[in-house]
């Protein structure tokens, strides 16, 4: 039986310089084909990128490896402490190569998508000697429930290198410069932002997504949600929608349109076809591209 195709979503703390952003996603992919590299968005308010990757298990730890090496050699987040989120972005990190997971497409995949989870936290921690932090399925063990992005993220890098917590791969101490890196295997989850229209605030956005998000007033399962603020003052929900096959993107913008005038959307990165059904045809998704952008048809499937 011929090994499953995975894939990889490796988030990398630089959305601005586009000259590393493209040498990082050269790296990934391979001249051979055997690691392909479906998508990259890219964002200057969030300083922040994500790329998308397609292969088996060996080719995808490998094309990995490679950009994750441009990725620690380029890019200092411990210089970005006590910035404002303005200037060192957006979006929660601990890393350079902040969040590396590793996504199977049906549950047949699973096993092999943990093992190269797992053999990717190893190598990063040995030959890049960035400590690594396991998180989700990796971490559920019968008496605690597994670890969240969220948990080892709250507070930034500073804070998990002061939490006394050990990695579970690579050296005890935090990297000097790219930080640590947070590794996981799971099924496709769906990033997933909404641009609310003027005069909507950060204040409003940050309300709406408490809530939405799941735990609050009005959660919904499987979704977390923040509130920013985007260059040009635009407050933005941005979401990650952790059920897709079970909560459509359609239930999430009618969730949003009850507290507040939808603008536009965003998609970050991939989502499934079944994550798009139904989704109002009022509300433009900004660059969507549905070759490119949706999973089954960029794979060919």
């Amino acid at each position: 039986m011929e090994p499953p195709i995975l894939l990889a979503v490796p988030n990398v703390s630089e959305g601005r310089a586009d000259a590393t952003i493209a040498e990082i996603g050269d790296a990934f992919a391979s001249a051979d084909g055997k690691v392909r590299l479906l998508d990259v968005h890219s964002d200057g308010d969030h300083h922040r990128s994500v790329f998308t990757l397609a292969g088996q298990p060996g080719d995808l730890a490998d094309g990995l490896l490679r950009g994750a090496r441009i990725a620690v050699e380029k890019i200092d987040v411990l210089a970005r402490a006590g910035q404002n989120p303005l200037q060192a972005g957006q979006h929660p990190h601990v890393g350079a190569l902040d969040v590396a997971p590793v996504v199977y497409l049906d549950a047949c995949a699973r096993g092999a998508a943990c093992a190269e989870a797992l053999v990717i936290a190893d190598r990063i921690g040995e030959e890049l000697g960035v400590p690594v932090f396991l998180y989700g399925e990796l971490t559920a063990e019968d008496s605690r429930p597994a670890r969240t992005r969220a948990e080892l993220r709250r507070g930034g890098v500073a804070a998990l290198a002061e939490s006394g917590l050990r990695p579970d791969f690579g050296p005890a101490r935090i990297h000097p410069t790219a930080g640590a890196t947070l590794v996981a295997a799971r099924s496709p989850l769906v990033a997933f932002n909404l641009q609310l229209a003027p005069p909507a605030t950060v204040a409003d956005a940050r309300e709406i997504a408490a809530l939405i998000r799941e735990g609050g007033e009005r959660g919904l399962p499987g979704v977390r949600a923040m509130g920013v603020l985007l260059s040009g003052d635009v407050a933005q929900v941005s979401m990650n929608v952790e059920r897709p096959f079970d909560l459509p993107l359609a239930s999430v913008v009618e969730a949003v349109r009850r507290y507040g005038v939808v603008a536009s959307a965003e998609l970050v990165g991939l989502a499934p076809a079944a994550a798009l059904e139904g989704f109002p045809k009022d509300i433009p998704i900004l660059g969507f591209d549905p070759a490119r952008h949706v999973i089954e048809n960029a794979l060919g499937c």
